[in-house]
């Protein structure tokens, strides 16, 4: 599963950080970042995503 941060939607609340800090961190820039994608299982993900108040975690369809 491949997902992203929109940068333009993102107003670093931090709710992705604190649900799951292994994948994400709110940088000095106030926008949440993607440390690693492999940490959060995909279910993990999507609750995060579900909980973003900004709808800024933005997931990508894999080819297969």
């Amino acid at each position: 599963m491949k997902f992203y941060i929109d940068e333009d939607l993102c107003t670093g609340c931090g709710i992705c950080e604190e649900m799951c800090p292994e994948v994400f961190q709110v940088g000095e820039d106030e926008i949440s970042h993607i440390i690693s994608e492999e940490e959060c299982e995909e279910h993990g993900i999507r609750e995060v995503a579900a909980e973003c108040p900004s709808e800024a975690i933005i997931f990508m369809e894999e080819e297969t």
